[in-house]
């Protein structure tokens, strides 16, 4: 889930704490082109003050005056359904005869935001299952490959972050690039066994790992919502990390350096017993050109060829072409 959720899931958790009433409302099913993603929530409270969305302000205001004349006499869920018509879509707004449906549940006690939001904070994958009948709702491990469901009697939806990004090297670099993965709904990971550099490392919420890269990259088990990034610039700790990653389900693979480098690095490679076809998947130098000169930029650029290739976009038109994208190692920007 991203971050915008997961504040939505605070806001009426604070909300409830503090003793105003609230409800959760969650996107369950949408049909033609609903603007907002099966899994998006919204938190309203009793005086109409909203946080998140549903719609992109579609049907916010109606959603917002249900839920203050409902709100008071509300035991347990309901499912209402935005857009059944081409009238009705065009009446609050849907493009394209687009249409929504979201179940709106009155937050409680049982409603264990609390908790959820604990293990979320710890970087757990929960699945949280909503009972229509009672608005109770329990909480159990959850797994990558679970998605929102909805059979009318039960309400079961994921929480926590749903990719995984393992960087190689804790330097100054790195820092950025996985704050901005965090607000990416990244569960991040650093590898990096140098003393000099885990004795700096106080990111919260990003755990480090001494381990050896290849070693921590094997024992991970990634899978196709995982990314690797080596980012030391030293071959025995990228090219160990690289070599079991190309291995990988990893929907990403990259390492930061000049082209020169990355040529000799996929040349290491090959003495590692990796195949051409596996070498081929190595994104290097990492991340698109967009004219990066600081470390906060080339994370951004980092961010921005991440999210191109998790969506199936893997070369944006507006990128540039791949002899001109940009070269980190180029600019005089010390990873520290």
């Amino acid at each position: 889930m991203d971050s915008v959720d997961i504040e939505v899931l605070r806001t009426a958790e604070s909300w409830r704490k503090s003793g105003r009433k609230a409800a959760l409302g969650t996107i369950v099913k949408t049909w033609g082109s609903a603007p907002r993603p099966v899994g998006a929530m919204v938190a309203i409270r009793d005086d109409g003050q909203i946080v998140g969305s549903v719609s992109g302000g579609c049907v916010e205001d109606d959603l917002v005056d249900k839920v203050k004349e409902r709100l008071a006499a509300a035991k347990k869920p309901e499912l209402l359904t935005y857009g059944i018509t081409n009238e009705d879509a065009t009446r609050w707004g849907l493009p394209c005869g687009g249409t929504l449906q979201l179940v709106v549940e009155p937050v409680s006690e049982h409603s264990g935001l609390q908790e959820l939001l604990q293990k979320i904070e710890s970087q757990q994958l929960v699945k949280r299952r909503l009972a229509m009948d009672s608005g109770r709702a329990t909480l159990e491990p959850g797994r990558w490959q679970d998605v929102l469901e909805f059979d009318g009697k039960v309400l079961s939806a994921v929480h926590g972050p749903r990719w995984r990004l393992i960087l190689i090297g804790a330097g100054q670099l790195t820092r950025y690039l996985a704050e901005m993965a965090k607000m990416l709904d990244y569960q991040v990971i650093v590898v990096d066994p140098r003393e000099e550099y885990a004795a700096g490392w106080d990111l919260a919420g990003v755990k480090l790992d001494r381990g050896m890269p290849d070693d921590v990259v094997r024992e991970l088990n990634l899978d196709g919502h995982s990314a690797v990034v080596a980012l030391t610039h030293d071959p025995k700790l990228d090219d160990l990390a690289l070599m079991e990653a190309l291995k990988s389900a990893a929907f990403y693979v990259g390492a930061i350096g000049s082209k020169k480098n990355n040529d000799a690095r996929r040349e290491r490679l090959r003495g590692f017993d990796v195949s051409d076809d596996e070498i081929a998947r190595l994104r290097g130098p990492v991340g698109l050109y967009i004219g990066s000169k600081t470390p906060p930029e080339i994370a951004v650029a980092i961010v921005a060829e991440l999210t191109a290739v998790r969506y199936g976009v893997s070369e944006p038109s507006w990128a540039a072409k791949p002899e001109r994208r940009f070269d980190p190692s180029a600019c005089e920007v010390k990873q520290t």
